[in-house]
């Protein structure tokens, strides 16, 4: 997401509304940029890129929808959020606008939370929009590997963009979110995406490991207690969803939340009301749940060990991360970035990995994921010999499946068929790697065509 204050265009030729509005969004730390009507703005826009528009609909001249269309129309203009202000609601006209490619409207006479509430999701969803867009393009020519990544989440397999396509949808909304997947997947990185480009990015994201915490401790640590509640209550003390407050709160491995946290937690889930241990009133927190859980909640309910309506509470929209056998053609990627970070750890770091070592890397299931490769590579580090991280340099890797590492030994004592889709498929796999999961690019590694490369991955099962 884009750093610093974000900047509202307000179009109307009412200057009183014009005015107010830019007041309004002022006040709230924006920049504010102000045109009377659809040719200001469009005489305005090369020289300033707004993150939202505001757009009348009835102006003279240039009006809201003609200038609506020819903002959709420009490569460089067509991401902005545009929100169209309109006295008539429900009119033909809003529905045009609409049509036209407007992100939301706010109808006259409006109120001002509405409007600020407006303007943080159009925003929000600008930004999202321009930083997917520098994703397709980096991957699309085969860019450096941090244009693949969203906060730490890297990754050009189609079901990271899915993940990545689903952050960008829910982030501008209130919904509770569910990150499900395996242990070491990356869970927490979503949530802390998701909390990056959210209207309550300024605020804080308070993250709590419910499998870490003692059960006669969790409902003190979530909902704080006061001065004397229990022996060695010594002062009064904000629990997690009290800190939360205009942010977001998660709770990870949230299958591990005893039952009677559970009921107290759906109570502040549905009223943002809690009390703390000890407190004779309630508290009021306004927070946001993402909740993440490497467990299938749904057994859990059946064993009744967790309560059915929370999880309808927090199973608003789902997002599951991939576990990383599954997008193979990641892990050459995720290897450099780790090997990157790891440089601290040697005096003398190697600086890349040799195309057999990458091949290698490749071959294993990895039953911790991505957590489990970053050790793994991080070893590497501390252990490598010369410049570039070889075989020699890997610890014995778990996960690797039958066939995928062999001798020219093991080749020979196999029938020749076998022993050529094996090699093929090995070569395969380190041009891959190489290439950084680029297809067109391992074709080129290998000296065939890009279709001959699809036909021959379809044929071997290569992910």
């Amino acid at each position: 997401m884009l750093s610093g204050p974000a900047t509202i265009l307000v179009a109307d030729d009412e200057r009183h509304l014009r005015e107010s509005l830019a007041e309004l969004f002022s006040a709230q730390g924006y920049r504010v940029v102000q045109a009377g009507d659809g040719n200001e703005v469009m005489t305005l826009l090369p020289g300033c890129v707004p993150d939202a528009i505001f757009l009348d609909l009835r102006m003279p001249g240039l009006d809201g929808i003609a200038t609506l269309r020819l903002l959709k129309q420009s490569p460089q203009l067509r991401l902005i959020a545009v929100v169209i202000i309109t006295a008539f609601g429900g009119s033909e006209q809003t529905i045009e606008g609409m049509k036209a490619g407007a992100y939301d409207y706010i109808a006259k006479p409006f109120e001002p939370d509405e409007v600020l509430r407006a303007a943080a999701r159009a925003v929000a969803a600008t930004r999202l929009a321009r930083e997917a867009a520098a994703f397709r393009a980096d991957a699309e020519v085969g860019g450096s590997p941090s244009g693949a990544a969203m906060g730490g989440l890297i990754g050009r397999h189609p079901a990271m963009r899915e993940v990545f396509k689903l952050i960008g949808k829910v982030a501008a909304t209130e919904a509770s979110v569910l990150i499900v997947g395996e242990s070491g997947t990356g869970k927490e990185l979503v949530a802390q995406a998701i909390h990056r480009h959210s209207r309550r990015a300024a605020g804080p994201m308070v993250a709590v490991n419910c499998a870490a915490l003692p059960s006669e401790l969790i409902e003190s640590e979530l909902f704080g207690y006061e001065r004397g509640a229990f022996t060695g209550a010594l002062a009064n003390k904000p629990g997690k969803i009290e800190q939360a407050d205009g942010g977001t709160l998660f709770l990870d491995e949230i299958g591990d939340l005893p039952l009677p946290a559970q009921g107290k937690l759906l109570r502040a889930l549905q009223e943002h009301k809690f009390e703390r241990l000890g407190a004779r009133q309630s508290s009021a927190s306004d927070f946001r749940l993402v909740a993440a859980t490497n467990r299938l909640l749904e057994e859990l309910v059946a064993q009744g060990r967790f309560r059915e309506d929370l999880l309808f509470r927090l199973n608003v929209v789902k997002i599951e991360v991939p576990p990383l056998r599954q997008r193979r053609a990641d892990i050459a990627e995720l290897a450099e970035h780790f090997l990157r970070g790891a440089e601290r750890l040697s005096a003398q770091a190697p600086s890349g990995f040799s195309a057999e070592a990458l091949g290698l890397l490749m071959t294993c299931d990895y039953p911790g994921n991505v957590r489990q490769l970053k050790n793994i590579v991080e070893r590497a580090v501390v252990l490598a010999r010369g410049p570039l991280i070889t075989v020699e340099d890997l610890p014995e890797l778990p996960g690797r499946r039958p066939g995928d590492d062999f001798s020219p030994a093991q080749l020979l004592a196999q029938p020749l068929e076998q022993a050529v889709a094996d090699l093929e498929r090995r070569m395969i796999r380190h041009a891959l790697a190489r290439a950084a999961g680029n297809k067109a690019q391992a074709a080129r590694i290998l000296g065939i065509h890009r279709q001959q490369l699809y036909a021959k991955l379809k044929e071997l099962g290569i992910e």
